[in-house]
């Protein structure tokens, strides 16, 4: 599934995010967005340390956006959560890779292959900012 519930916290996260002056703690953000609290601060950590959000410490510590946050890729985000690149099938990247060693007579592996490119090139055009805009 490409759209997995981790992907589709930190979005949600990113956005809330993006309204708030201060840095938000992930209580804040679970009880907003009405999501588990241990699985969105893992979440949160992973973008903390690809640098997409901020994490302070302390009484009015919690995670904020940085400048360069808006810039950043929906495929980058959902490949920080995911850690793995996301794929609409569980089909292989390379025939190479293909765990039941068919893929060079599946008569479907090349359309899913052009379609995993033309999704993964949209995803990486795609920024937060554009999402924000929606």
């Amino acid at each position: 599934m490409l759209l997995t519930r981790a992907s589709e916290y930190a979005l949600l996260s990113l956005i809330v995010l993006s309204k708030s002056d201060t840095p938000l703690d992930a209580e804040k953000i679970s009880k907003e967005l009405d999501i588990p609290k241990s699985f969105l601060a893992k979440i949160l950590q992973s973008l903390a340390r690809k640098d997409i959000i901020s994490s302070f410490k302390g009484v009015k510590g919690g995670f904020s956006l940085n400048e360069s946050s808006y810039k950043r890729t929906v495929l980058e985000i959902m490949c920080t959560v995911e850690n793995k690149t996301p794929a609409v099938f569980d089909c292989a990247p390379s025939k190479e890779d293909c765990p039941s060693n068919k893929a060079s007579t599946c008569k479907i592996w090349p359309f899913i292959n052009k379609l995993q490119g033309k999704i993964d090139a949209f995803l990486g055009t795609l920024t937060l900012e554009d999402i924000l805009e929606e």
